[in-house]
């Protein structure tokens, strides 16, 4: 599928967008309604739509920012892309047009955050991208209120891309690797969570200098179908992965099956 991707500022365009994100995000309403968007635009910050033909299909919002001594970047707060099969690979290719946009402005580096239980996005973020996680932050948001989260805390990965990497580079011309679990595991990984025979987590502890830690298959379903394993997941991610980043972990990557992996530095 061929899609365009073109910068927005008509407020017409920004109500489309600002409900394509509420559609996406099982709201009624999203905070970031037209005039804030247009605000954004209007002062030179990040506001795109992919377009199929006519159709609307995806969008990005990201704004720019920084706080001393940190250099300034790209904040990616919001992308929306449509459940349906028209819009596969939508979502790549707004983050690499994004990617673009800060490059030609002299930005270098995008941060955005990611629920570190959503298998698709830390694939997505940390291996198709190549970028990085470097801080776990609890309840980040607040209890949530969408239709995808409500009810759960808010628990993040921070996400911290270097556009310009070599890792960045190789992302563009679909080179990303993705690490081998099983062969880790041969060279001494160990596997801090993994999911259970029933779906449940399976927590073990260890010191190795390689640790493995899975997610579910599909939280979103599973806080409808049982927010109570859910929450089990919740915290066990939160002490599985958070805790090893406090001790002096980096996450090395995360797999399609749901893996993430970690090396003691």
């Amino acid at each position: 599928m061929t899609v365009e991707i073109r910068e927005l500022t008509d407020l017409v365009d920004l109500r489309h967008i600002s409900e394509l994100f509420a559609r996406v995000w099982g709201r009624d309403q999203m905070s970031l309604d037209a005039d804030i968007l247009k605000a954004l635009a209007h002062s030179g910050n990040y506001v795109a739509g992919a377009y199929a033909g006519e159709r609307l299909v995806g969008g990005l919002v990201g704004w720019l920012g920084g706080h001393p001594p940190r250099e300034l970047h790209m904040h990616s707060h919001i992308l929306g892309v449509l459940p349906d099969i028209e819009a596969r690979g939508v979502g790549f290719d707004l983050k690499q047009h994004q990617r673009r946009w800060c490059l030609e402005r002299d930005v270098r580096v995008m941060e955005w955050t990611t629920d570190p239980l959503v298998r698709r996005n830390a694939y997505f973020n940390l291996t198709k991208l190549g970028a990085e996680a470097p801080r776990y932050l609890v309840n980040f948001y607040g209890e949530m209120n969408d239709g995808i989260n409500e009810g759960e805390e808010s628990d993040r990965l921070l996400i911290r891309w270097a556009l310009d990497s070599e890792r960045a580079e190789a992302a563009v011309g679909g080179l990303a690797q993705e690490l081998d679990v099983d062969r880790l595991r041969e060279w001494g990984a160990n596997a801090v969570v993994a999911v259970g025979p029933s779906g449940e987590p399976v927590v073990a502890d260890s010191s190795a200098r390689l640790l493995t830690c899975q997610v579910p298959k599909d939280i979103v379903a599973l806080r409808h179908s049982d927010p109570a394993l859910a929450r089990a997941w919740r915290e066990a991610v939160r002490d599985a992965l958070g805790g090893a980043l406090e001790r002096g972990y980096a996450i090395r990557g995360a797999t399609r099956s749901g893996w993430y992996v970690m090396e003691k530095q």
